[in-house]
């Protein structure tokens, strides 16, 4: 199990703060870049908004392939290539 690591920030007078470095590798984020936050029983999570958003639709996908009969690369292959022949009416 990795080591739980912390890390300080001050607030500024307008409420801001800045990421320390480490933070910003973590969360593959740079100036200009947004973040998410998440609050949860008192605690605030930081996340890199499309890691975030990509993890809750794997997790509301869960199973949804395996009941459709989709067990592999191979087959989305295949239902890429149906709707392509069937866009370019082929």
């Amino acid at each position: 199990m990795n080591e739980l690591r912390t890390d300080d920030a001050i607030v500024t007078p307008q409420g801001q703060i800045t990421l320390p470095k480490e933070a910003l590798e973590i969360l593959k984020v740079s100036e200009g870049d947004r973040v998410t936050f998440i609050y949860d029983q008192g605690y605030v999570i930081i996340a890199n908004p499309t890691i975030y958003a990509f993890r809750k639709m794997q997790k509301k996908m869960e199973g949804k392939f395996e009941k459709a009969g989709i067990n592999s690369d191979e087959d989305i292959l295949e239902i890429c290539l149906q709707i392509r022949r069937e866009i370019e009416g082929l």
